[in-house]
């Protein structure tokens, strides 16, 4: 059986207010192409397939198209489960339909892929909360698939702890989940392939900054020994960084993020992971490198603004996304953010260090009772930025005190 495990696709997700859906689009034709190319049997998504709750109609448009390309019209599996940035039940709405394309998709923790009637050559022969067999049009062997979209107390419907110690809360929803992992490994038999889709994070996971944090401190993280021994293969979600779960009693893996969401990931390589299992036999798990989506990098420019300039006219990574530091020890002027912005199309960000910038205290200790807001804000922008006000941001902010005076003023005419 050939399984193809890819998570964390942020739909609708932007950088800096920079869309990427066309590269969201590039990576969905680069993964069905993988699919047919490497005659995949089963595609098992781990969840966060959207950035918000509430999704823009472009994300919607694009996740139900991959969808439909991806299953070949029935021809190949699809298991979709809901991570911590999914609506359940709006990722779920379109299953009346998706299940007669062998399409599955699951929101809760308890859900049962049962409820459904599947299409194609593809068919769920048994299933329970949490868990399901599904027969493959192309394989001799059967698959049971544990499945446990983002778990959360209020989506599992149960209080684990009534107790505010962390360490007493993150063992109790460690060991809720190995019970529930454990329940279902019960179906696990020796003539079937074994497998786990989930969206979880696991204790000693590499991080990134691009990732929505579970919850404040690690309450909610898993010991990795939870895992069932028994699984060929563990499809992870939630981690946006590819990597193996050390640790596991089985091969563990996050497929991590098609592409880069922050600079903190400017490094980092993106994969899928093909995964080939056989009853009795042991898992090969091959990561394949994506290649789409713009790369992001970061630029220090030691040397001042001059250094930044030549390198935009170098066409220094002109096909990436730009995060620029520029070491200086005046202000960057309007004007030339615009000639960096101009030479370099992708540069999101610029940001001066200022050498021997002043403290917070002693800017403030610096103002005059009785400035213009207006300008104390243009004082207090260009001593933490560097750089002077750009007219947008300036323009919000007046909008912004001015229906503040407005409400006041109503406020006031109200009082008797």
């Amino acid at each position: 059986m050939r399984i193809l495990h890819t998570s964390d696709w942020h739909l609708g997700r932007s950088l800096e207010q920079i869309s990427r859906i066309e590269e969201q689009r590039a990576f969905i034709d680069l993964l069905v192409e993988t699919c047919e190319d490497q005659k995949v049997d089963l595609v098992l998504v781990a969840g966060d397939i959207y950035d918000t709750y509430n999704p823009p109609a472009s994300a919607e448009e694009l996740f139900y198209e991959a969808l439909e390309r991806l299953s070949g019209k029935g021809k190949r599996a699809v298991v979709v489960i809901a991570g911590n940035h999914d609506n359940p039940e709006r990722l779920c709405a379109a299953s009346p339909l998706a299940y007669k394309n062998g399409i599955i998709l699951l929101g809760y923790p308890a859900s049962d892929a049962g409820e459904y009637k599947t299409g194609g050559g593809i068919l769920v022969t048994d299933s329970g909360p949490g868990w399901l067999e599904l027969a493959l049009p192309c394989c001799d062997h059967h698959a049971i698939i544990l499945t446990l979209p983002y778990p959360s107390e209020s989506r599992l419907e149960e209080v684990l702890s009534r107790e505010a110690d962390e360490a007493i809360l993150q063992k109790a929803y460690s060991d809720k989940i190995g019970e529930l992992l454990s329940s279902g490994s019960r179906r696990f038999r020796e003539d079937t392939v074994n497998l786990i889709v989930a969206h979880i994070f696991m204790m000693g996971g590499r991080e990134s900054d691009s990732e929505r944090t579970l919850q404040v401190g690690g309450a909610l993280t898993v010991d990795p020994a939870v895992l069932p021994s028994g699984a060929h293969y563990a499809a992870l979600g939630h981690l946006h960084r590819p990597q193996e779960v050390r640790r596991a009693p089985c091969p563990a893996f996050y497929s991590g993020s098609p592409l880069a969401y922050s600079f903190s990931e400017a490094e980092h390589s993106k994969a899928v992971y093909l995964v080939e299992a056989l009853p009795g036999k042991e898992t090969q798990v091959t990561p394949i490198y994506l290649n789409c989506g713009k790369p992001l990098r970061r630029w220090v420019a030691e040397e001042g603004y001059g250094q930044a300039l030549t390198w935009c006219e170098e066409g220094r990574d002109k096909d990436a996304w730009v995060d620029l530091v520029i070491v200086t020890d005046r202000i960057l002027t309007l004007d030339e953010q615009k000639r960096l912005r101009s030479l370099h199309p992708g540069i999101i960000n610029i940001r001066p260090q200022l050498k021997d910038q002043p403290t917070t205290d002693t800017y403030y200790n610096g103002i005059r009772e009785g400035e213009k807001i207006d300008e104390l804000f243009m004082e207090f922008y260009r001593s933490r930025m560097g750089v002077e006000i750009p007219d947008d941001v300036m323009q919000a902010f007046l909008e912004i005190v001015n229906d503040q005076d407005e409400e006041v003023e109503a406020g006031e005419a109200d009082i008797p």
